[in-house]
């Protein structure tokens, strides 16, 4: 009997163009970027050094492993779960689905946290909802005279964020903690949030990757909003800041709610696409 024949070589070039293909016709919205970053993330390089290699042959390993988090994500399935990480300022965090994915919207929340944070040496902040710790590890890795407390509800989230302070080497404070009870005691200088903001309504319109794999208790929360900015106010120390993300379309509305409250120096400060996206104020 003859030797079984061997299965043709697919050089990185050509996984690219099937890749690229695949996650197209499932619906992606940067199926060409993703496939670059599938890639890179098989073969230990970047997306720079995919084209570098691209006439480089895979790996039988290396095509059965890019098959499978290719499977992964036809399904919709947030490419950071796939990859298991994800970039977010300066730091790569790990991510899964007991967290949301960290956007670029929230960097923005940091940018403002850090301009509230300008002048004072060893202010004290908490983070409300920190999920995997984007917020909170950012501000510590940013601002390195900070003291940051990040809190959760959810114990996985915890989890999470415990891993990533591991890994970038940043001591934060993680504590479980349900914001509607109220906020942990201060005083503090600056209380931060992205909370849970969908609507039940527009679960419908919102993308696969988020309506079907991220976790519901971190994007709908009825009155959470509401009881961050209650909460805050109760321990912040007097002219301490509050630094709210807010759902498309309701910064108007949050930046009412704090004036309602008697914030004072409320702020709006729209995202990197135009959207106002974060809203403070000064207790």
């Amino acid at each position: 009997m003859g030797s079984r024949p061997r299965a043709p070589e697919v050089t990185v070039e050509q996984a690219l163009c099937s890749v690229t293909g695949r996650l197209a016709a499932a619906g992606c919205e940067t199926p060409r970027v993703d496939a670059e970053l599938l890639l890179a993330h098989v073969l230990g390089t970047t997306r720079s050094g995919v084209h570098a290699d691209r006439r480089r042959e895979l790996g039988r390993e290396e095509a059965a492993e890019l098959e499978q988090l290719v499977a992964r994500r036809e399904r919709r399935e947030p490419l950071a779960y796939v990859l298991g990480e994800w970039g977010f300022r300066r730091l790569t965090l790990a991510v899964d689905s007991r967290v949301l994915v960290p956007r670029p919207e929230t960097e923005i929340v940091v940018e403002r946290c850090l301009a509230r944070l300008s002048g004072r040496p060893a202010p004290r902040v908490l983070d409300v909802g920190t999920g995997s710790g984007a917020i909170a590890l950012a501000i510590a890795d940013e601002h390195r005279g900070a003291v940051v407390t990040g809190t959760d509800a959810s114990a996985g989230a915890l989890e999470v964020a415990r891993t990533n302070a591991a890994r970038t080497g940043l001591d934060v404070g993680l504590v479980e903690h349900d914001f509607f009870t109220g906020l942990p005691e201060g005083p503090w200088d600056l209380v931060v949030s992205n909370p849970p903001y969908v609507r039940s309504g527009d679960v419908g319109s919102l993308q696969p990757e988020v309506r079907d794999w991220e976790p519901r208790t971190a994007l709908l929360a009825e009155g959470a909003t509401e009881a961050v900015a209650e909460g805050a106010l109760a321990v912040l120390r007097p002219g301490g800041a509050l630094v709210l993300e807010t759902a498309d379309g309701d910064a108007g509305r949050v930046a009412a709610l704090l004036r309602a409250l008697g914030y004072a120096d409320v702020t709006v400060t729209p995202d990197l696409t135009g959207t106002d996206r974060v809203v403070e104020g000064v207790a």
